[in-house]
């Protein structure tokens, strides 16, 4: 399994340049230049920790080399647009950190400072949390708390005064408002202004249970339980928040493989199938949860078996390539002029399914290194 799994990293960053990666699969349709964006953002922090589980310095090295493509010497960002407002742009953030641990150039420091001052400019809801970009206002998506929230949180730690009301605060509205009681499942999205086409007119929620929106929202908590300082005020509420979600998620796993479905709630529904994005977010989220002792040891091996029927299934060779596979391409909620995106059933089973895209490659590269640290 290591070889096989490396020699599939190792041959991505092969292929890869900052400004074209292999695992960018949007950039790679659209046929346009890698911004500064979460979807390497993700890849980026897969490949850090890479490197401190197998001491393989070539995962760092295209980081760093990122790293300093886009970050400019008085910290400013190429491609960053602040007037965007839109959270996704700061899961990249967190890759400076550890960058700036490695070099202590302070041009790492200054762009960190950066999006810190611009995150706190952030648009918010009338109770208090981020706006999911300027073109959705009032709204909150299950996504936005992986983007943004754990970034936060990594700067409190490392530069500020460890202050994390904020953090905590955003997320009881998200548990409060966007956690369905019967199931334990959260929504995709919640508009708290209830104007958004597709909210529902009285709660705001959107209509089903995506998985890769759980999927974020998991390792959300999963790397906030790790971040966060063990004093931190009510940081035992947010690890019950994540023991309760775990516990919920995992009813409706498939028996055999131990895999998710698109629509989570739906198994076997015409059109549904396994999703390897959001069934690796879960699986590293349980991986790293028993790690943590936040979770009990049986997640360990439920996580196990999720990763390993993803490798069984999906992890395959094309040619001399290896090819991860089953990936929801991308999936939202509107904006307006865009009502194909509504939050249906039929509309999450109708985005396309690719290979390879970070949001599936990185989640699936964490779990592997969790494995790794167990062994």
């Amino acid at each position: 399994m290591h070889e096989k799994i490396e020699r599939y990293i190792l041959e991505l960053i092969r292929r890869s340049t900052p400004r074209q990666t292999a695992w960018n699969m949007e950039k790679i349709r659209a046929g346009e230049p890698v911004k500064w964006n979460y979807i390497d953002g993700c890849m980026l922090g897969a490949l850090v920790k890479m490197t401190e589980i197998t001491g393989d310095d070539r995962y760092f090295a295209f980081t760093r080399e990122v790293a300093d493509c886009f970050v400019q010497e008085d910290g400013s960002i190429l491609t960053f647009e602040t007037d965007k407002h839109a959270l996704d742009d700061y899961n990249e953030g967190r890759i400076l950190f550890p960058v700036y641990a490695a070099t202590g150039d302070e041009k790492y420091r200054k762009a960190a400072d950066m999006l810190y001052r611009s995150l706190k400019e952030q648009p918010r809801t009338a109770e208090g949390n981020f706006w999911h970009k300027l073109i959705y206002p009032n709204q909150v998506w299950l996504d936005g708390t992986y983007m943004a929230l754990p970034f936060l949180a990594m700067y409190e730690k490392t530069f500020g005064k460890g202050d994390c009301a904020d953090i905590i605060r955003q997320l009881r509205v998200v548990r409060d408002r966007m956690r369905d009681p019967e199931t334990g499942l959260y929504y995709h999205g919640y508009d708290a202004s209830r104007k958004a086409f597709w909210a529902d007119p009285e709660t705001g929620l959107s209509r089903n249970f995506w998985l890769r929106a759980i999927g974020w929202f998991s390792l959300a908590l999963a790397d906030l339980a790790e971040i966060l300082p063990e004093d931190a005020p009510d940081r035992e509420e947010i690890a019950e928040m994540f023991r309760d979600l775990m516990e919920s998620v995992v009813k409706y796993a498939d028996p055999e493989t131990g895999m998710y479905w698109q629509v989570m709630d739906q198994a076997g529904r015409e059109g549904n199938y396994p999703e390897t994005s959001g069934s690796s977010m879960i699986a590293c989220a349980m991986l790293k949860g028993a790690r943590l002792g936040v979770l009990d040891g049986t997640f360990r091996d439920r996580g196990r078996k999720t990763f390993e029927g993803i490798l069984r299934g999906h992890l395959k060779a094309d040619g001399d390539l290896l090819e991860l596979n089953n990936i929801c391409l991308v999936a939202g909620l509107g904006p307006e002029n865009n009502r194909r995106r509504d939050g249906s059933y039929e509309y999450y089973i109708s985005e396309p399914v690719v290979s390879n895209d970070a949001k599936g490659a990185a989640p699936f590269v964490l779990c592997y290194t969790e494995i790794r640290q167990a062994e």
